[in-house]
């Protein structure tokens, strides 16, 4: 886990890296990138800029408030598995743009990374429950009270995109069940078997006769307990 740890954030470095070079370029343009790469909702044209527009913003505000809790929660999406992580990532970046697409205001330009954001931590806020992971519940409850004031922006507001952000969280919600970790539901506990033991009885003549006996032992894999699990994630975590 550590090795993803360290591969998730050199992602994220490399991820924002790249929307900062974009934004330099777009705003030496006066943000041409923006106006004809962006999402213009229920055009056919600029479907296939639901790829884009995440990586555009319309000003160095936008792209500030966007970058810190997209590399937090990136960062923590990704520490458990970057090929899970990317595979998120395509499908939150779809789904929010399809959102932003089918119902945005017809007469705005869609761009920017915070449906991506939204989507990182709607799969933060219900990663653990569906990987059984106590570690990472706990990290869901303290990003959620920690960045309470983000879901304001998922009511709707002139000039946000917020129907983006609503369909990166369900993306995200639903991209924690998709890619959650299968190792941990297959757990299982194997039944109890009986193994012959040789023993002996007397018979009724006086002589020794041999019978089988059986004792039950018990085999299989058994379920590690939550307390175990937590423990050894703050083992490999080396806390």
């Amino acid at each position: 886990m550590l090795a993803e740890a360290r591969k998730a954030l050199f992602v994220m470095v490399g991820f924002l890296a790249i929307l900062w070079i974009i934004q330099l370029v777009n705003a030496a343009d006066h943000y041409q990138l923006t106006i004809n790469y962006g999402i213009r909702p229920r055009d056919v044209r600029s479907l296939p800029y639901i790829l884009t527009a995440p990586f555009l913003h319309v000003s160095w505000t936008h792209i500030e408030s966007n970058s810190g809790p997209l590399f937090i929660f990136g960062f923590l999406a990704a520490y458990r598995g970057v090929v899970r992580f990317l595979g998120l990532t395509g499908l939150v970046i779809i789904v929010s743009g399809l959102a932003e697409w089918f119902t945005g205001d017809p007469n705005t330009i869609g761009v920017g990374a915070s449906g991506v954001v939204f989507g990182y931590l709607g799969y933060i806020l219900v990663r653990g429950f569906f990987d059984r992971h106590g570690i990472d519940v706990l990290i869901g409850a303290v990003m959620a009270l920690c960045f309470a004031y983000q879901f304001t922006v998922l009511l709707p507001h002139a000039g946000i995109g917020w129907q983006a952000h609503i369909g990166g969280l369900a993306a995200g919600v639903v991209g924690g069940w998709i890619f959650r970790d299968r190792s941990e539901a297959s757990r299982s506990v194997a039944g109890p078997t009986a193994t012959p033991i040789a023993g002996s009885a007397t018979n009724g003549s006086g002589g020794i006769t041999t019978v089988p006996v059986t004792q039950p032992t018990v085999s299989g894999t058994v379920a590690a307990g939550p307390r175990a699990d937590l423990h050894k994630q703050l083992g490999d975590l080396g806390l």
